[in-house]
């Protein structure tokens, strides 16, 4: 009988939650960029039990994706996929991000389409930002939702001289992805398989606390505060979500975007927050 893998793309921060809520019963395949963090987290969840391979790969490259996508069809069945990989705007310029957050996805979607499993299903990691420091034209989200990734490539209003800072870029990136999980789900559909976005709010993890600590902590601690939760999230709230993405309880959604933050959007359609200049 061949076993049932959850391929987890990035291990970082969240990566490493969601690997480990579920893993339990699993072939877990954990791939990253960094060989250091992959080893690291790979040894830990070995050490508690848990049945773990690595892969390191480069989520920016077609070859990298695809070799990740055939490693873990060898390995067994396709189950799930959930893909964290990504740098934040405190982390990269703007074309770095639009590398990996954006134009990683997309190859993402289309390479590990062709081995997930029938009943299988995948989440990716978007972000509120996508719904707080974005403002595209209904032409512009088109171009985002279908253009063919070289096309993709050479969009003007993505190029980083016309982005004017990572805050917007990172944006942009992540409206992307839940326009690109939409239209991704046809072909998803297709192999028996659903995929969704979530997209997590302001969470504590180590980038959120270095965020809450620094430069842009009082204006992220305002979005906190106008919150109807009032709260920083958790990792496991954000784990929460995924899991009942991926689980048969959800198995009438698909192309949609679950966003777990708190209310911090709602704070700001209802206009009892003004929208921030970060995510």
């Amino acid at each position: 009988m061949r076993k049932r893998v959850v391929v987890v793309i990035g291990v970082g921060g969240m990566g490493e939650v969601v690997a480990r809520r579920q893993g339990t019963g699993h072939l877990v395949l954990l791939a990253d960029f960094n060989e250091a963090t992959l080893d690291k987290v790979g040894e830990s969840m070995r050490d508690d039990g848990y049945d773990v391979v690595t892969h390191q790969v480069d989520v920016t490259s077609r070859e990298s994706m695809r070799a990740l996508a055939r490693a873990a069809d060898a390995a067994g069945q396709v189950v799930q996929v959930v893909h964290t990989a990504g740098l934040h705007a405190t982390q990269a310029p703007v074309g770095p991000i639009m590398e990996v957050d954006l134009f990683g996805v997309v190859i993402m979607l289309e390479e590990m389409v062709q081995v997930i499993a029938d009943g299988g299903a995948g989440v990716v990691f978007a972000s509120m930002a996508a719904n707080a420091v974005v403002s595209l034209t209904p032409e512009q989200e088109a171009a985002l939702r279908t253009a063919p990734i070289e096309e993709l490539r050479g969009l003007p209003f993505i190029q980083p001289d016309a982005i004017p800072d990572s805050v917007t870029g990172y944006g942009i990136a992540k409206r992307a992805n839940q326009l690109r999980v939409q239209e991704a789900s046809a072909a998803w559909g297709e192999r028996g398989a659903r995929i969704n976005s979530v997209s997590p709010g302001i969470i504590s993890t180590a980038q959120g606390r270095r965020e809450l600590t620094g430069e842009l902590g009082r204006g992220i601690q305002a979005l906190v505060d106008a919150s109807a939760t009032g709260r920083v999230g958790t990792p496991e709230d954000v784990a929460n979500a995924v899991a009942f993405l991926l689980s048969p309880q959800s198995s009438f959604i698909t192309g949609t975007d679950l966003l777990v933050d708190g209310g911090v959007i709602a704070a700001m359609r209802s206009g009892r927050l003004a929208p921030p200049a970060q995510p």
